[in-house]
């Protein structure tokens, strides 16, 4: 009998009425999973049994493996039946109980990844884990751990116990009391302590697999303009351009797969994140900025193009992620064949052959090659011997017939849960976008998204949910749905300059200061305290892949204080810079969005007020520089601001001020950004 048809006939476990595609995906699994909740933990309890808890999410490849290889096994599942409770977790769903399980699995083997499985107490304390486990080695840990427990449970129950302290003591931030000011050379020599890593000729750190890291690249490429040091600003270009040029990229449908296994950029890990691409459109944008850029360009336009071709709802949110497999093979939906292409494209094949490297460059495995370049369109064309314009025509006409090929296939499947934090990712990508081309189509998307994410997410007490599918929201919101939210509220207010957006994100900040503030250290937890607790509570802390919680609510609030003239807002946000600076200073790598933080208290900030009937206009024109640590603000008619006050006259102004000492107002764009330089 085929898998599929096995899989439909046999009985649905607990996880069949979750919304997680996560937890759907092992909803016909013969292990009894269970999903995350006090029943599961009643039952360990009841049972005298250790909980098994297994986390991944839905476009993770490795989970898959152990899926098929160990969780759709009939035996496998029975031991695991037989003698813990398991439980299925959605890592994106529950960032909070997956920081909590990574964090005891890296301080037991040190270190971490997905699928992660961690074996615990009945009342959640960790007491054994590790990452993919193949089925002969699974079969041997579970029968290992169910014996040691059942003969020696005393001995287990105190190791869990001893890693419930470690756990606790690894997440203390003691209370820093700083009363120096933060030294501008300090930060610049953290930041400089980065370069020995670089890759210089293929951009990225010098290391594989290379994740694209859109946080340490924003920070990188401002850090390089404020502190006037082209070798950083030119890494960022060189890193840029060897993405948009590589395998990473997906050369005709648009998207950045999630990290390259290489060093080259060549060979992805096919899985396509939201929270990723909403960041590089971000990078991309601030970079054309910089430095005017065709490639770059071609790169955010694609890759919007991507986003709602293929991650949008029909109410204008926004999906999770692509799979990395096609059934079961890794990359199959992107990958081709030279003879498939040869008959496809016919006598144009020679050139979508040179251009997308279908030669031993671009060839990965099998006959399958992965579509890359050499080089940008004004470099191949010379080379081709053709005008740029008609390269640009024909490559478009064989990407329409490549792409009109690969829709045939069967597509990577979809993670359709809308995460309120990724969503406010986009939103500000379509900001920035809008910011550094001036489409208005990209600020009008902006708009679009916040309110529909607003209307969806928003809570009757005044915080965001977390999650929504299906029209269903759910999971009472993090510290980094609120953080974010607000962070793409103010970048709407400076595109829009409609002050609703600031008031919505002055109530959220207010909301989360209730509930996720730690007075002790001035930071602020991952979770409310309307949660249940789980066995810590947690400071989100590190910038990884995204930033983290507290860097990107530390970098609103000093906004929000300037546009609000609330020093309460800044003087938290400086407690938090305090708080982390020898950190951050010390280990710059894990901090690059406190780094960015450190630029608004240490290096000159910028406000530029507009305000006049043209006010939106006259803003529009700075979308052609680059201009880093700087506030928009403006008013076309009255306004409660108070950097409004005395400010709003019959004449359109542009008032530049710096570290709040304002120049005389000027009328045009060119005379405010020579003052800005």
């Amino acid at each position: 009998m085929a898998a599929k048809e096995q899989h439909n006939e046999r009985t649905a476990n607990r996880l069949i009425t979750e919304r997680s595609p996560y937890l759907l995906q092992h909803a016909h699994n013969p292990v009894d999973w269970y999903p995350w909740g006090e029943e599961a933990f009643e039952a360990a309890r009841a049972s005298n049994k250790l909980l098994l808890i297994s986390i991944g999410y839905s476009s993770c490849h490795w989970c898959h493996v152990m899926e098929r290889e160990c969780f759709e096994d009939g035996s496998i599942a029975a031991v695991m039946n037989a003698n813990f409770i398991c439980i299925k977790v959605d890592r994106e769903e529950r960032p909070d109980v997956d920081h909590v399980y990574m964090s005891a699995v890296q301080l037991m083997t040190g270190r971490g990844g997905w699928p992660l499985n961690c074996f615990a107490l009945s009342d959640g304390r960790p007491m054994h884990g590790g990452t993919y486990f193949p089925r002969a080695q699974w079969e041997q840990v579970l029968l290992g751990l169910a014996r040691t427990y059942e003969q020696d449970p005393d001995r287990v129950i105190q190791h869990a116990e001893r890693l419930r302290l470690g756990l606790v003591a690894s997440n203390v931030v003691e209370p820093v009391e700083l009363d120096s000011p933060l030294d501008r050379k300090a930060v610049h020599n953290a930041v400089r302590s980065l370069v020995p890593n670089f890759d210089r000729r293929h951009g990225g750190m010098d290391r594989a697999p290379k994740f694209p890291l859109p946080v340490e690249l924003h920070m990188l490429l401002e850090h390089g303009l404020l502190a006037n040091d082209q070798e950083l600003v030119e890494h960022v270009h060189l890193t840029l351009e060897r993405m948009a040029l590589g395998g990473i990229f997906d050369q005709l449908g648009g998207g950045f797969a999630r990290y390259s296994t290489d060093v080259i950029w060549k060979v992805p890990h096919f899985e396509k994140m939201l929270y990723d691409n909403a960041q590089l459109v971000s990078v991309y944008a601030a970079a054309h900025q910089h430095r005017p850029n065709e490639l770059y360009a071609d790169t955010v336009r694609l890759t919007l193009s991507f986003i709602e071709d293929r991650l949008t709802a029909p109410d204008g949110l926004w999906y999770s992620a692509l799979d990395a497999d096609t059934d079961g093979v890794e990359g199959r939906f992107y990958v081709w064949q030279r003879g498939e292409m040869e008959d496809l494209l016919g006598s144009e094949f020679d050139l979508a052959a040179a251009y997308f490297q279908v030669n031993e460059r671009g060839h990965w495995e099998n006959g399958d090659h992965i579509l890359l370049r050499a080089s940008d369109d004004h470099t191949f064309a010379l080379s081709f011997g053709i005008p740029k314009a008609e390269l640009r025509e024909r490559i478009a006409a064989i990407r329409a017939v490549l792409m009109k090929a690969r829709d045939q296939r069967t597509p990577p499947g979809l993670d359709d849960k809308c995460l309120t934090s990724w969503n406010a990712l986009m939103v500000k990508a379509y900001c920035d976008a809008h910011y550094a081309f001036g489409e208005e189509a990209w600020s009008q998307r902006a708009v679009r998204g916040m309110e529909q994410l607003l209307s969806c997410c928003k809570r009757s007490d005044g915080g965001l949910w977390h999650s929504v599918k299906d029209g269903q929201a759910g999971i009472n919101g993090y510290l980094e749905d609120h953080a974010f939210v607000i962070d793409a509220l103010l970048a709407l207010y400076q595109i829009t300059f409609k002050e609703s957006w600031i008031q919505q994100a002055r109530a959220l900040a207010e909301h989360a200061i209730r509930h996720y503030h730690d007075p002790v250290t001035g930071l602020f937890h991952f979770t409310s305290d309307l949660d249940p607790p789980l066995i810590t509570r947690h400071r989100e802390i590190a910038d990884s892949v995204m930033p983290s919680s507290n860097s990107s609510f530390a970098r609103s609030l000093f906004l929000l204080g300037r546009l609000c003239a609330d020093d309460r807002y800044i003087a938290s946000s400086a407690r938090m810079e305090k708080a982390m600076r020898s950190q951050v200073l010390e280990h710059p790598a894990g901090h690059a969005n406190w780094i960015r933080l450190m630029h608004q208290f240490a290096y000159p900030f910028r406000e530029v007020v507009i305000t006049g009937p043209d006010a939106l206009r006259v803003r529009a024109g700075f979308h052609t520089r680059s201009v880093p640590n700087c506030l928009f603000a403006g008013a076309t008619h009255a306004s409660d601001l108070p950097l409004m006050h005395d400010r709003i006259g019959p004449d359109t102004r542009i008032f530049v001020c710096v570290d709040q000492t304002c120049q005389l107002p000027v009328t045009s764009t060119e005379e405010a950004l020579r003052l800005l330089s």
